[in-house]
C-alpha cells in the first residue's frame, strides 16, 4: 500500500507544484493590476468604473495585459525613436541618487543574462571549490579583462571568469576566477548542468557528460 501511495505522489506532486506555482504568479499580477484599477477609479465616471470593475473579474487578465505590455515596450524601443527615448531614460536613472546603484547594476546583471549578443553562461565546466579534492559545476561566463586581468598571476596561464550557484537556488553564488588548466569541461549542456545542481544532483545527466568527448583536452575549456 505505501508503494503505491508513494508511486502516485511521485506522479501527482509535479503536476500540483506546477499548477500551484503557476496559480501564485497570475494572482499575483491579477492582485497587482486590481490594484491599478482601483487607483483609477476615483478620477473616472461612473459609467467607466463599473467597466473597470468587470475587468478587475477577469482571472488571468494580469497575465495578458503584461504580455501585451512587454510586446509593445519591446516594439517601441527597437526602433530609432524608442531606441533615443531608452537612452534618455537609462541616464536619468543612472544620474539619480541611491537609485542609480541600484539600476545600473541590476541592468548590466539583466543585459549579461537576457541579451541575445550576451555571453553568459556558455558552458559548465567543474571545478575544485571551496579546497581541493571537493568538486563542484560552475559555468564559464567570460574572461578577466583590464586592471582585474592585469593583477591576476601569469605563471597559471589564461584564466576564466566563472559563477558557481548555490542549490537549490542557483540565483545566488559566488563568482571566481580561476586558471584555465583548472576547468574540466563537461559535454553536459547549461540547461542539463542547471537541472543537476537545483535538484542537488538527484536529476542525473546523461551518460558521459561529466567526462569531456573522447579525444578531446581534459583541461582545454572554451
Amino acid at each position: 500500500m505505501r508503494k503505491y501511495l508513494f508511486a502516485g505522489l511521485l506522479v501527482w506532486l509535479p503536476l500540483a507544484i506546477t499548477v500551484g506555482v503557476l496559480m501564485w504568479a497570475i494572482n499575483l499580477l491579477d492582485g497587482i493590476f486590481h490594484g491599478m484599477l482601483v487607483g483609477v477609479q476615483h478620477v473616472l465616471p461612473t459609467s467607466a468604473e463599473n467597466f473597470l470593475a468587470l475587468l478587475g473579474s477577469v482571472p488571468g487578465l494580469g497575465v495578458v495585459l503584461l504580455a501585451l505590455l512587454l510586446l509593445v515596450t519591446g516594439m517601441f524601443v527597437t526602433n530609432m525613436v524608442g531606441a533615443w527615448w531608452l537612452k534618455q531614460w537609462n541616464y536619468l536613472l543612472g544620474h539619480i541618487p541611491i537609485v542609480k546603484s541600484i539600476y545600473v547594476s541590476v541592468k548590466q546583471v539583466s543585459d549579461t543574462l537576457f541579451s541575445t549578443n550576451g555571453n553568459a553562461f556558455r558552458e559548465a565546466v567543474m571545478v575544485q571549490y571551496p579546497r581541493e579534492g571537493s568538486w563542484t559545476i560552475a559555468f564559464v561566463t567570460g574572461k578577466p579583462s583590464g586592471e582585474v586581468a592585469a593583477g591576476l598571476p601569469g605563471e597559471h596561464g589564461e584564466h576564466l571568469s566563472l559563477y558557481v550557484p548555490t542549490t537549490p537556488n542557483p540565483t545566488s553564488g559566488f563568482f571566481l576566477m580561476m586558471p584555465r588548466e583548472a576547468c574540466r569541461p563537461l559535454s553536459m549542456s547549461v540547461d542539463e548542468a542547471l537541472k543537476y545542481i537545483i535538484s542537488m544532483g538527484v536529476v542525473a545527466p546523461p551518460a558521459g557528460a561529466l567526462a569531456p568527448p573522447e579525444g578531446a583536452d581534459p583541461n582545454r575549456v572554451g
